[in-house]
């Protein structure tokens, strides 16, 4: 679907407030990264450095961190869990995740700790398109 002139896969689970999704995997882990949406949001990333292997994440706390035109962020996590493993290729080229945000600029996978109570709060589909629009909305972003 498309959403402010970006795209969004209508498989995705997707963190409204802070446009990050989380794709489930084949053999139940998840991956996850930063929608096209929030990136158009966000302007030029310079940098970006995933949380390690190993890491315990927490839904809405740091997965990564960004370098932008004019800021550092910290990017949200749709879901907690152990980090599994990083893209490594973002380390040389960051700028995987503005051309490819859904294929290769994914940011990390991970092992979902409470997958059923947490998709709860994830949209996917129409509900993420409506919200999404109202997000496209309330930053001028159409």
């Amino acid at each position: 679907m498309l959403i402010a002139g970006t795209e969004l896969p209508e498989h995705l689970w997707v963190l409204i407030e802070h446009q990050t999704w989380a794709e489930l995997q084949p053999d139940g882990t998840v991956r996850a990264g930063i929608t096209a949406l929030g990136l158009k949001a966000s302007g030029e990333l310079y940098m970006c450095r995933p949380k390690p292997a190993g890491e315990m994440l927490e839904q809405g706390r740091s997965m990564a961190v960004v370098e932008l035109a004019k800021s550092i962020v910290s990017v949200k996590s749709p879901l907690s869990g152990r980090v599994l493993r990083v893209n490594e290729r973002l380390a040389e080229t960051p700028e995987l995740v503005c051309r490819d945000p859904y294929g290769e600029g994914w940011l990390l996978e991970l092992q979902a700790s409470h997958w059923e109570q947490e998709s709860a709060g994830l949209l996917q589909a129409a509900q993420a398109q409506a919200e999404m629009e109202r997000y496209a909305w309330l930053n001028q972003l159409q």
